[in-house]
């Protein structure tokens, strides 16, 4: 037996790197797996970012076809049913309407403000006694889907509604989830159609922003 004592350093090394290997493999081989598993979510989310990019270009791309090509259309201004409504009457018959569009659509409402007569409005320049301008600034929360229903909803609405501006984002905890910012003006004759035809020295409506685009579903 003492022949092999000069091995018995040799094997215990062996063992003890045996077990070295062993329990180093033990302790990587669920690190390895769940960076694999990351790895493929991480592959996974992209995917989803990209297909939820493009949709989002859809939705951008169809309103500015809709803000493009109304260019061509023409609608009547909003007139009043009597002659002794004030402006505020005027600006909340539309403003009901908007809202009324907005929830019918399921789309929700952070924050809203609006704005009478702005300045750089031609109507309010050379026309600010026969028409009411009123600006209303809202951010929204929605889907694509519901915000392009939305936008159409606006554009079919029967008086002239012009939509100053458009922004959308995806939210940043869920990508399916948009948040726009939606600057809408409203117009309105100050009193019946028929008082203020013969008074009128105003141009016609200007061109429309939007069209009867369809919307992706």
């Amino acid at each position: 037996m003492d022949k092999y004592k000069r091995y018995y350093g040799v094997i215990g090394f062996c063992v003890a790197l045996l077990l070295l290997f062993f329990g180093a493999y033990s302790l990587i081989t669920p690190k390895v797996t769940e960076l694999t598993s990351l790895k493929d979510e991480i592959v996974s989310k992209e995917k989803e970012l990209s297909e939820l990019q493009g949709k989002l270009a859809i939705v951008r791309k169809r309103i500015d076809q809709i803000k493009k090509s109304i260019t061509s259309s023409q609608k009547k201004i909003y007139s009043p049913v009597e002659s002794a409504l004030g402006n505020e009457t005027l600006f909340f018959t539309l403003y009901n309407d908007v809202i009324e569009m907005v929830h019918a659509n399921y789309v929700k409402i952070k924050s809203i403000d609006y704005n009478y007569n702005p300045e750089t409005d031609a109507f309010v320049k050379f026309g600010k006694d026969i028409y009411f301008v009123c600006d209303v600034n809202m951010e929204l929360i929605s889907n694509y889907v519901n915000l392009g229903k939305l936008i159409q909803d606006i554009y079919q609405y029967p008086y002239y509604i012009k939509i100053n501006e458009l922004e959308v984002r995806p939210y940043e905890k869920d990508k399916k989830i948009l948040i726009a910012n939606l600057s809408l003006r409203l117009y309105a004759h100050t009193a019946p159609e028929e008082d203020t035809a013969a008074a009128q020295t105003t141009p016609a409506a200007p061109a429309l922003d939007g069209a009867a685009t369809a919307l992706p579903q």
